[in-house]
């Protein structure tokens, strides 16, 4: 029988081995097939979470930039600006927050939504198959406030930087997944519509091209060559792609002035980035921001993802001294077929207090680079092989009792009509991390609104192949780092 509350802050509960170590009023057990005793219940407001799906419309940030000040103050090299800044924190919203004139329908919105994460999903699985192997993607303490993509009709969260000197501000995509940093740039032969005004190195006292000889060339495995100078092409597994010359250019993250950032300057774009500038790739290549701050920055970075509905603001910080003390932390795998990818061991998966019975090899990286667990901020819906999912949706709705059913809604296939309640009680959710951690997620990052009338669904979906994808949904309001240079990735302790 459902229990109606008064609403209660729902907490990100974090239960980290040894075995009986606790934390709070949870504590975990050793063998993998017993019950977790900690609550399986925990209370989800209804109304608090259908008013969060009510945009509250905003004025567009002006070109200076009203999420994070970019100042052109500071002409100390890079390495000058880290030693005396250990890190930069920036903001980063969902793009909810930032549109001015997106759609106000929340089905809408959410449809929209849906569609870009099955084409980004797609696109990760084609990037692992076979006869993708080798071609198309891999040719592709600082901090900022991180936006969210959404309402940019591009990408899901953004951060604004400065490029160029003077710093000219843009909205970037961040995404995990990608490695090269791009902008457009005129002259636009082919650039879609974007915030602010294009980047136009004329007017920049610090770009400088790339030559073809050079060693920043070769690090693009599809690059080219024109008149001497460098140039890049990186498609997407979507369709989308961006064209251009490679370079040289100085960035102006937060506060902070980073120098000779190698960046692709796109004179021929086209895809899912309508509304940013370019794209501000995190993954573990080569040509990502992370490794070419690696050796200021030890590889370390952290982010918040920003809860939907919010006024809020989440996080993106770069540098060792922004890892957090208290976090659980997993090792970091590495699949060579996929350099870009942060892949996570995944043990198993509970609902309601009990481990959903699965085979040991579920979520493992097979010797042909297949399969894995990989964390990525350009995925909204956490998705799993479809037996792991099967039996994980099976298990959370024989724990849901009499709530009310409501038909599938797009990739969801268990949904509930939950409009005439307040607050319903809900069976937990949680993954297990190897090493040891237990993450159980809040009632929000995994029952969420699709329209404002009360439909709530199960915000997992199968994927088809044997790639699990952890998404944004699940990752929102929880601390996330990322330290490269040892190996590991923490979860917590700070909620955003």
């Amino acid at each position: 029988m459902l229990v109606f509350v008064v609403f209660q802050v729902f907490l990100l509960l974090i239960v980290v081995l040894p075995p009986h170590t606790t934390l709070s009023h949870l504590v975990t057990t050793t063998s993998a097939g017993h019950a977790i005793p900690f609550p399986p219940f925990e209370q989800l407001n209804i109304k608090k979470s259908i008013a969060a799906t009510k945009l509250r419309p905003r004025p567009r940030p002006s070109p200076t930039g009203d999420f994070n000040s970019v100042e052109d103050t500071d002409h100390g090299s890079a390495q000058e600006a880290i030693s005396r800044n250990s890190s930069v924190k920036l903001n980063l919203v969902h793009r909810d927050k930032i549109s001015f004139s997106w759609h106000k329908d929340h089905r809408r919105r959410f449809a929209s939504r849906m569609k870009r994460d099955a084409t980004r999903v797609a696109s990760l699985i084609h990037r692992l198959s076979s006869d993708a192997a080798a071609a198309e993607y891999e040719v592709a303490g600082f901090g900022s406030e991180v936006v969210s993509g959404m309402k940019e009709g591009s990408g899901e969260y953004f951060v604004r930087i400065g490029v160029g000197s003077p710093a000219r501000s843009q909205y970037m995509v961040i995404d995990t997944g990608s490695d090269i940093v791009w902008v457009q740039c005129q002259p636009c032969r082919q650039c879609y519509h974007q915030s602010d005004p294009v980047f136009d190195p004329a007017y920049s006292a610090s770009f400088s091209g790339v030559s073809c000889s050079s060693t920043v060339c070769d690090r693009v495995e599809n690059s080219g060559c024109h008149s001497g100078w460098c140039k890049y092409e990186v498609s997407y597994g979507d369709g989308s792609y961006t064209k251009g010359n490679l370079a040289l250019e100085t960035l102006t993250i937060g506060h902070t002035m980073v120098q000779n950032v190698a960046i692709g300057c796109g004179h021929m774009n086209r895809g899912m980035f309508v509304g940013a500038s370019g794209l501000l790739g995190l993954g573990g290549g080569s040509m990502s921001i992370v490794d070419q701050l690696g050796g200021q920055t030890g590889g370390a970075f952290s982010y918040c993802l920003v809860s939907r509905g919010t006024e809020s603001s989440g996080s993106l910080e770069f540098g060792r001294s922004v890892l957090p003390v208290g976090a659980a932390w997993v090792p970091l795998l590495r699949n060579p077929r996929a350099p870009s990818f942060y892949y996570i061991g995944l043990l198993g998966l509970g609902v309601g207090g009990e481990r959903v019975p699965l085979p040991d090899n579920t979520f493992q990286i097979t010797e042909f680079g297949d399969g894995g667990v990989v964390m990525d901020t350009g995925t909204a819906v956490t998705r799993l092989p479809t037996a792991a999912y099967v039996a994980f949706r099976d298990t959370f709705i024989a724990e849901t009792g009499n709530l009310p059913r409501a038909r599938g809604v797009s990739i969801f296939d268990t949904c509930y009509d939950l409009g005439g309640f307040i607050t319903v009680r809900v069976p937990t959710v949680s993954f297990f991390l190897s090493g040891g951690p237990i993450l159980t997620l809040p009632a929000r990052n995994f029952l969420v609104p699709v329209d404002e009338s009360g439909t709530f669904c199960f915000a997992f979906a199968p994927s088809s192949s044997r790639l699990s994808i952890i998404g944004n949904i699940q990752q929102e309001g929880i601390q996330i780092s990322f330290d490269g240079a040892n190996g590991f990735v923490g979860f917590g302790p700070n909620v955003c």
